[in-house]
């Protein structure tokens, strides 16, 4: 996919877990490094100035600029269009703000609405869960095959909802109809696998999409009789308070890529993994994703927003309202677009089986794409390729969990086979003996 790159103005990122930072500033915006100046600001901000003006930028409370800290750091770039600055921070204890993802906001007992995210129309009638379960991630049916003595007695059957359950899955929940949704869904059975010709192999099989019968966007599947599975990228879940309605005015873009990084963060933290292949439905793979690190805090500031002004006036400040977020830190393949190298590193994902399976529709892969190129465009030249990959940066509002390679797999076994033991005993499968 081509993507118009943007002329570099300023860009910043922080790392919180090393205290320190770097500043690059492109040439058509201070001619060397003389010209640039580096303060601490109001307000927990950073104060930038150069001969084109003052740019302030709002740092996430606890995060302090160490004055006197910024060092010119020489890099060996072509074409010189880049001045790198190396700088400290300050950490100061604060309270952690609280997770966006859905899967963590779920809870028992309480009363939820699901809107429409392109159009926040009302789905489904408000819900109170008795029950909010995990499904156990991955291959869960070669789990039985490695744990249990005896052939694994619920081959082709599906974990499934009762009336007042909510399971929770990877990228997706599973709950149950109800009355409303003749209204709000629309349902639609298409062929997917082999019928494309591109893989002979590939089983066909038939997917019933459910989409908004306001605006037609795909929502999710309707996996069975009176079971829905919706995608968290197409749904805002809120607490029922009134009739309260999702913010009509929030941007899609920023919704996907907040939505997506936050679950990315929760899947890091609970397998261990941080490597990820963003697939659809169907099984086939779109991108590969690296995480890096999630403490990084990151503003990007293109040159057309930096004023033009030289050193006939004074200085004015650009813009009291920018502020750096905190985000993660990946590397991708896109590998409808990959080269030659690239298509290595793909081939290798998918024999070594590299990468926990992150699954949603094609058409979100497909936007999710398009983010990540565009954020790949506003960094530096130097800092957009990484070997053969590519680096992006998911902004969230969540707490990073801690990541550790402590559970190993054997640990992860051991708990995603507890989890389908619970599922026995609740009787959460689908049984044709007793349907």
């Amino acid at each position: 996919m081509s993507v118009k790159t943007h002329g570099l103005g300023v860009f910043l990122e922080l790392r919180k877990r090393l205290q320190s930072g770097l500043l690059v500033v492109g040439t058509n915006v201070a001619a060397g490094p003389a010209d640039v100046a580096v303060s601490r600001g109001g307000d927990s901000s950073l104060l930038v100035q150069t001969p084109r003006g003052d740019l302030s930028l709002a740092l996430p409370a606890g995060v302090a600029f160490e004055t006197g800290s910024c060092i010119h750091t020489p890099v060996d770039e072509p074409g010189g269009e880049e001045l790198h600055f190396r700088l400290r921070i300050m950490i100061e204890r604060s309270e952690r703000e609280g997770p966006t993802s859905m899967m963590e906001t779920l809870k028992a007992k309480e009363t939820y609405s699901f809107h429409c995210q392109g159009c926040t129309t009302r789905l489904l009638e408000d819900r109170m869960f008795s029950r909010v379960l995990p499904l156990p991630n991955g291959n869960w049916n070669a789990i039985v095959d490695d744990w249990c003595c005896h052939p694994d007695p619920f081959a082709n059957k599906k974990l499934l909802p009762r009336a007042e359950d909510c399971l929770l899955g990877d990228t997706f929940v599973l709950l149950a109809r109800d009355a409303g949704c003749d209204h709000t869904l629309t349902q639609e059975v298409t062929s997917v696998g082999s019928a494309d010709g591109q893989d002979p192999k590939k089983p066909c099989h038939r997917l019933a999409l459910v989409s908004c019968a306001s605006c037609s966007s795909v929502l999710g599947e309707a996996i069975a009789p009176g079971t829905l599975k919706l995608y968290i990228t197409q749904v805002v879940v809120q607490p029922a308070v009134g009739d309260g309605r999702p913010d009509a005015s929030l941007n899609r873009s920023f919704f996907l890529e907040k939505t997506v990084a936050a679950r990315l963060l929760d899947l890091s933290s609970s397998l261990s993994s941080f490597h990820f292949c963003l697939q659809t439905p169907d099984g086939k793979v779109v991108l590969l994703l690296w995480l890096l690190n999630a403490d990084s805090i990151i503003a990007s500031v293109p040159e057309t927003c930096v004023r033009e002004g030289g050193s006939s006036g004074p200085p004015t400040p650009l813009s009291p309202s920018l502020r750096a977020a905190r985000a993660l830190k990946l590397l991708y393949i896109s590998c409808s677009g990959a080269s030659t190298q690239q298509r290595e590193i793909v081939t290798s994902w998918e024999v070594n089986s590299i990468g926990h399976p992150v699954v949603l529709p094609l058409q979100v892969c497909e936007e999710l794409l398009e983010v990540m190129d565009e954020s790949n465009s506003t960094l530096p030249a130097s800092m957009r390729c990484m070997r053969c990959y590519e680096v992006r940066h998911l902004q969230y509002l969540a707490k990073p969990p801690i990541m550790t390679a402590a559970c190993g797999s054997f640990a992860l076994s051991r708990i995603s086979f507890n989890l389908l033991k619970a599922f026995v005993a609740n009787r959460c499968f689908e049984s044709k003996e007793t349907l």
